[in-house]
């Protein structure tokens, strides 16, 4: 039996609600709105999605088309801040508003993505009975991850490995569907990724991911050694938006402040892509089967899953790693030198990719939450 032909069996006479939450970044919201949108293509379905009144949420999920509703939200921060203290009033009231819209709008089920403002609405599920599920993106689960899985029927992972920072008794709820990715990745066009850039078609394209707000540390070894890397390759460089960048464009280098819908084309159009590790990135790459060097963000300001992403692909064969005292001008030039130089090594890197990218985590998961419903159904 076909999705589409499940909903209609489960929900012959109404639609299907669907909650969703999770935000902060857009790590947390282009996942969701990929599983928003495969649920969409399957059958008659009204979705909507509780997110943070404050920050980049509510505009992310509108452009996608998916209504919105803001709650107060606070941060789980892992050292000493006052703002822990005061931001347990926020996770209240986050509570409370998202209890209040929930009991309003009575979804069958809710789907969390993570990040600090899931918490409160998978909370306000479980004390309404409303069945939940929620996804994991990292290696390892956050803290937000860790507590929504006690209240979850369904958990979902990018990763086998995840399970094994989980409590054994939720082995039976957990199920490995890898990440979600929007479809304009899977559909992306080189040629047209090209003609944006205005790099003709015998042109190599290294592509440097410095993030929505700019990556200091790559920014600054790209200006290090970009003599270095324009030999073999067009650089084409994310900067950042709020990043003040005063290397000027050449036919060999080409700076922007972000990418937006043109990403997927352009990502397609380049043979080498050096970046961060977040989940969103690199499974992004591999759902178009790029090679990668990826120089994980480390240290005392993140919980590591950057590194445990990227040692995953750099075992896996797909990408080259430097993290920590690995990081310098010298060795981010030899390791894109000696990967733009071996056509067999770059070969293997781009199977390697396409093999992790080939799960399509947006349908495994629409799958279990058919499932999940079918279940309510027959209970």
């Amino acid at each position: 039996m076909t999705i589409a032909k499940s909903l209609e069996f489960i929900y012959p006479w109404f639609m299907i609600q669907i909650a969703f939450t999770g935000g902060g970044s857009g790590g947390h919201i282009y996942p969701g709105l990929a599983v928003a949108g495969c649920l969409q293509r399957q059958g008659p379905c009204r979705i909507f999605w509780i997110g943070s009144s404050g920050g980049i949420d509510r505009s992310i999920v509108e452009q996608g088309g998916i209504e919105f509703f803001g709650i107060p939200s606070g941060k789980f921060r892992r050292y000493f801040s006052f703002r822990n203290f005061l931001d347990v009033f926020k996770v209240l009231a986050g509570f409370f508003a998202a209890r209040k819209i929930l009991k309003r709008e009575k979804p069958d089920l809710l789907f969390s993505k993570g990040g600090f403002v899931s918490v409160p609405p998978c909370l306000a599920a479980a004390s309404l009975g409303i069945p939940l599920c929620t996804h994991e993106s990292d290696l390892s689960p956050g803290l937000a991850t860790r507590i929504n899985t006690r209240f979850a029927q369904r958990i979902f992972t990018a990763y086998e490995n995840t399970a094994a920072f989980l409590s054994r008794k939720y082995k039976d709820r957990i199920r490995l569907t890898g990440n979600p990715i929007r479809p304009e990745f899977s559909k992306a066009d080189a040629a047209r990724g090209r003609a944006f850039l205005g790099i003709n078609e015998g042109e190599r394209i290294l592509l440097v991911l410095g993030g929505s707000q700019g990556a200091r540390e790559i920014n600054d070894l790209v200006r290090s050694c970009l003599a270095e890397l324009t030999g073999p390759y067009v650089v084409v460089h994310q900067t950042g938006q709020r990043t003040s960048w005063d290397l000027a464009p050449s036919e060999r280098y080409r700076p922007y402040p972000y990418f937006t819908e043109e990403m997927p084309q352009i990502l397609a159009a380049s043979e080498l892509v050096l970046g961060r590790s977040g989940a969103g990135t690199i499974w992004e790459c591999a759902a178009l089967g790029r090679p990668m060097v990826l120089i994980p963000l480390s240290g005392s300001g993140t919980r590591g899953d950057q590194v445990e992403n990227a040692r995953f692909f750099e075992k896996a064969g797909a990408a080259a790693v430097l993290s920590g005292g690995e990081v310098s001008p010298k060795a981010l030039v030899e390791t894109v030198l000696s990967i733009a130089g071996d056509e067999e090594k770059r070969a293997a890197m781009v199977r390697a990719s396409a093999k992790i990218g080939a799960q399509d985590g947006a349908a495994s998961i629409v799958r279990e939450m058919i499932s999940l419903l079918e279940e309510k159904t027959n209970g």
